[in-house]
This record gives structure tokens, C-alpha cells and sequence, in this order.
């Protein structure tokens, strides 16, 4: 296990030098100048050159062959030598640490994140069992057409329809944002958390409006993978329930929760794990569209807003981040693998 984990953590080095090159390419690709948009319109091309020395983008992108100073004195290198330091740099536009605003906008997509998994995960394992028990019947033909629809389903529309029935119509939950703004006015937090803060700082009030803040979101953004955590679990639970040593179960006259949570589930977990893994890891990158319907400060929207304002160091920073949790993400799974199935080794 111990070199096996090794192998994996150095294999995850050439994978995010590589998602460092695509990201900073591409941002370099995109049409826009960070110093028009800081400055406006009305700025002379002057200013502009200077604001661009200042911040380091009249700098070579990948290598200096213009024999004025190091070759490797480049924008690229600049930044791989700040990222292998831990230094994400500070935002163009903001002139914050890109790390500090991490700490800010991260913990609001894990809030959001974790409650859709939770939602999804619960509802799509249920589900997907009772359909393969129920093989062939109205529930599971039901069940799994509604899985279709919710795959197939836009976000942004199905957080428009929530919000309209829900907070304009019936008037029972909050339309956006992560909590009233006079409940945490004056407020200092201690993790960024709202649910936790809440209790840990005696406020119950602001435990349960942060609660009611998040059923809507998280309901819009399990969708897809609750109807994808489903038909896995479905698909997986029908090619165990027709093993041999589930029928020896039910021949030994076991109960049939014994012999699907017992014998069948746990062996059926191992695609339902990494599905659920790969659900995880997409969530947490940020689920902009929801968070954009929502007004939700998240991840999603501020590597978004990020890009709009050409904000190189926000998105770069960002998706690095993000990538790096998502390989790890990948690797929890790839280890759970042992403790579901005895059988693999490593």
C-alpha cells in the first residue's frame, strides 16, 4: 500500500505541471488586456505599458531568447517558481493574495458541495437498490426514466423553477445568497463554515438559516449526479444479485436485508465508489452555472470572474488548486478500494 501510494502522489507531479501549462497558455490565448481592463478606455497607451511592466506582462511567456537578462526570466517559470514555494500570487485586479481569497470563497463551494453529495448519494443508492430488487416493474421503469430526465435536465433552468416555486411563489425558502446579511453583520467567523460556525459560536439562528440557504442549491446541483449515482447502483446490484453466493445466501434462508446489505451491496459498492469519487471531485471544482444562479461565493464564480477581468494569477491559482484536490480526491477512492474488496492488494 505504502509504495503504492508513492507511486501515485510523484505520478500526480507530471499531471499538474501539465495542467499548469494548458491553464497558462490558454488564459494567454484568450482576447483581452488585464492593464485595459484595470485602467479603462481613457488610459494612454503610456500608462498601460507601464502597468504592464509593474505587474510583469511585458515579461516573455515561456522563454527569453532576446539575450537582455535569463532566458528563464519569463512570465511561466516566474509563476511555476512562485507555485512550487506554495505562493499563488496576488490577484491583478484586487492586488490580494489569491491564497487569502481562496480561504474566503473555497469553504462556501465545500458547504455546497458536501449537501448535494450527501443528497445525491443517499437518494441515488436507495433508489438504484430498490430498482434492481423491483427489476422490470413500474418502479424501477419510473425511477429510471426520471434518472435519464435528471441527467439530461439543465441546471440553471431547474435552479430557475426551484427558486420561482420555492421563494417567489410559495415563499418558503430563501432565493440566494449563503445567509441573511444581518445575521453574520459584525460577525467574525472562525471557519468559514456557516453551518459550523453557528454552533460553534453559540448562534444557532445563523446554523439554521445557513440550512435553509442551502436546500435549494444543493437540491439543483445533486441532480445529475443522484440520477448518475442510480442507474450505477442499479446497474451494479442487478450483476451481483445474480451470483452464485448471493443465491447460497438466500438458500441458507437469510433475510433479504441481510443478503442485499450484507452480500450484495458491498460488493456491488466498488463502481458505485467510483462514480461517487469522480462526482465529488467534479463538485468541489465549482459548479459555476449553480452558483451563478444562486449568487452563491463560490469557487466556481470567482475562477469565472476571473477570467472575465483576465485576472491570470485568480485562475491560474484556482484551477491549480482545485486540479490538486481533484487527483487527491481520485486517489482516497483508488485506496477505499481495499477496504471494500479484501481481495485487491496493491
Amino acid at each position: 500500500m505504502g509504495r503504492y501510494i508513492v507511486r501515485r502522489l510523484l505520478g500526480i507531479i507530471p499531471v499538474l505541471l501539465g495542467i499548469s501549462f494548458v491553464v497558462f497558455l490558454l488564459l494567454r490565448l484568450i482576447p483581452g488586456d488585464p492593464a485595459l481592463y484595470i485602467l479603462g478606455e481613457r488610459a494612454t497607451d503610456q500608462q498601460r505599458q507601464q502597468l504592464r511592466e509593474q505587474l510583469g506582462l511585458n515579461k516573455p511567456l515561456f522563454f527569453n531568447f532576446s539575450g537582455e537578462g535569463d532566458v528563464l526570466d519569463t512570465q511561466y517559470f516566474f509563476f511555476m517558481g512562485n507555485l512550487f514555494r506554495g505562493d499563488l500570487g496576488n490577484s491583478i485586479i484586487r492586488r490580494t493574495s489569491v491564497a487569502g481569497e481562496l480561504r474566503v470563497f473555497f469553504p462556501a463551494t465545500v458547504e455546497l458541495t458536501l449537501s448535494a453529495l450527501f443528497i445525491a448519494t443517499f437518494v441515488g443508492v436507495t433508489t438504484g437498490i430498490a430498482a434492481a430488487i423491483r427489476r422490470a416493474s413500474l418502479f424501477d421503469a419510473a425511477s429510471m426514466t426520471v434518472a435519464l430526465v435528471g441527467v439530461s435536465m439543465p441546471i440553471f433552468w431547474l435552479g430557475l423553477m426551484l427558486q420561482y416555486l420555492f421563494a417567489v411563489n410559495l415563499r418558503v425558502l430563501p432565493i440566494s445568497q449563503r445567509v441573511d446579511g444581518n445575521l453574520v453583520r459584525n460577525v467574525d467567523m472562525i471557519t468559514g463554515f456557516y453551518t459550523l460556525d453557528g454552533f460553534l459560536l453559540g448562534r444557532p439562528d445563523i446554523t439554521l438559516n445557513a440550512l435553509q440557504h442551502l436546500i435549494l442549491p444543493s437540491v439543483a446541483l445533486a441532480t445529475v449526479p443522484l440520477a448518475i449515482i442510480a442507474r450505477m447502483t442499479r446497474s451494479a446490484m442487478l450483476e451481483v444479485l445474480g451470483q452464485d453466493y448471493v443465491r447460497t445466501a438466500r438458500s441458507k434462508g437469510l433475510r433479504d436485508r441481510v443478503v442485499i446489505l450484507r452480500h450484495a451491496l458491498k460488493n456491488a459498492l466498488l463502481p458505485v465508489v467510483t462514480v461517487i469519487g469522480l462526482q465529488l471531485g467534479l463538485l468541489l471544482s465549482g459548479a459555476i452555472l449553480t452558483e451563478t444562479v444562486f449568487s452563491w461565493p463560490g469557487i466556481g464564480t470567482w475562477i469565472l470572474n476571473g477570467i472575465l477581468a483576465r485576472d491570470y494569477p485568480i485562475v491560474q491559482g484556482g484551477i491549480m488548486f482545485v486540479a490538486g484536490i481533484f487527483v487527491f480526491v481520485n486517489l482516497l477512492v483508488d485506496m477505499s478500494y481495499a477496504a471494500l474488496d479484501p481481495r485487491i492488494r496493491y
